[in-house]
């Protein structure tokens, strides 16, 4: 793509192009009337904004709508063939990416690419290197890629660009180092605020505008969407849910502290009441590769509770119920039209929606909860690598 307004979005014009390209990103395609309207600026203005944008690429024109009457005018959309949009989900041993048009249809998606991103300089160039090569070999050019967003875990700065789970030192924040290798824009951002953004973008989110993505997986995360936009809170370390000192059961946390919401209500606290449980002579479908030393993974338990093993749905009912307290909490606080249930742990599906429901009408306020809808995720394991990529489109933009 030819240079555009992105190379710089200072200005009057260019914030009004980022106004057109954020309306049809959230609500579809346009008619010139329309814009003018929703932007209260004179159609001539917009005609002219419109015709550059579709100079740029970035638009199309779509072709006439019908109407009751008169001349049918033409309506316009975000080009799909701009160019890609590469957001990439980092976890402990592996990544999952997803490549998007620049209209966000999905073109590719990668899940669990074995690979151990390590706390070095030289890790994350590899990983350009690995990520790239994966993308020539399906056919996706990176010099047609726009951005590129990364997902990781814990504390995200996205505005510095640093991640204190992989701190590379003061003068080397890690969507700088990720940035001069790719030569492309790079994001960082955590990962449950990435998977928020894609189940409101791409997801389960409809017409909601204050919407809560409660990530249950080994850890506990959470994103807000307050009044349609994504919070990020002074430091942009909102969301800390698995931190909330809400229990007393005196499990130290990883952070350090103890009484965190995530020591009961999470897949490392599903882990371990799991084994504490066999330890003490319970029995299960994992008892004989208990009892044989065999190692148990969290992922094992999942598959229990889907196999209907007491012993493992007996656990998840419980997180799941501590987990219903705090949401009861969230709702009275917030009042969000949504929660949005997704990670691993939301694949045991009923087993755990049934105690957190059964949780919030016990602890939260009628007239409030009375108006909370809860789901499971829509995009399920491709939340984060969607959802990082719709970011990393918005951030290009400007929009976020």
């Amino acid at each position: 793509m030819s240079k555009t307004f992105l190379s710089n979005i200072d200005g009057k014009n260019s914030v009004m192009k980022q106004k057109i390209l954020g309306l049809c990103i959230n609500d579809g395609d346009y008619s010139l009337a329309d814009l003018s309207k929703e932007l209260g600026t004179s159609i001539p203005t917009i005609t002219k904004l419109v015709g550059e944008l579709l100079e740029d690429g970035l638009l199309e024109d779509m072709g006439k709508i019908g109407t009751n009457g008169g001349r049918r005018p033409s309506i316009y959309g975000l080009n799909p063939s701009a160019g890609y949009i590469v957001g990439v989900d980092i976890r402990r041993k592996f990544i999952s990416y997803a490549v998007t048009d620049f209209k966000g249809t999905l073109v590719d998606y990668q899940e669990q690419l074995p690979y151990s991103v390590q706390n070095s300089e030289e890790s994350f160039r590899e990983l350009c290197d690995f990520i790239n090569e994966h993308l020539k070999s399906n056919g996706i050019a990176p010099e047609k890629v726009l951005s590129y967003g990364f997902n990781l875990t814990g504390r995200v700065n996205n505005e510095t660009g640093y991640c204190f789970s992989y701190f590379l030192g003061e003068d080397k924040p890690i969507a700088s180092v990720l940035e001069d290798k790719l030569g492309k824009p790079a994001f960082v951002e955590n990962d449950s605020r990435a998977m928020t953004y894609g189940e409101y973008i791409c997801g389960v989110a409809n017409t909601e505008r204050n919407m809560l993505f409660i990530n249950v997986a080994w850890g506990l995360g959470m994103g807000m969407i307050v009044d349609g936009k994504l919070s990020y809170g002074k430091s942009g370390f909102s969301g800390e849910i698995g931190h909330f000192p809400l229990l007393n059961n005196d499990q130290i946390c990883h952070c350090g502290k103890t009484g965190c919401l995530e020591t009961g209500a999470s897949g490392s606290a599903a882990y371990r009441i799991f084994m504490e449980k066999l330890n003490e002579g319970r029995t299960s479908t994992l008892s004989e590769k208990f009892n044989k030393g065999e190692q148990i993974h969290i992922e094992d338990i999942i598959d229990a509770v889907k196999e209907e093993d007491v012993l493992a749905i007996e656990v998840i009912e419980e997180i799941g119920t501590t987990l219903g307290r705090a949401t009861a909490g969230l709702i009275n606080l917030f009042n969000p039209e949504l929660i949005v249930i997704g990670g691993s742990i939301a694949s045991t599906k009923e087993y755990l929606l049934l105690p957190i429901k059964s949780a919030i009408q016990k602890h939260s306020l009628n007239i409030i909860n009375s108006d909370t809808t809860i789901k499971f995720s829509k995009l399920g394991k491709k939340a984060g690598a969607v959802g990082s990529c719709m970011l990393s489109r918005s951030k290009l933009l400007g929009l976020l």
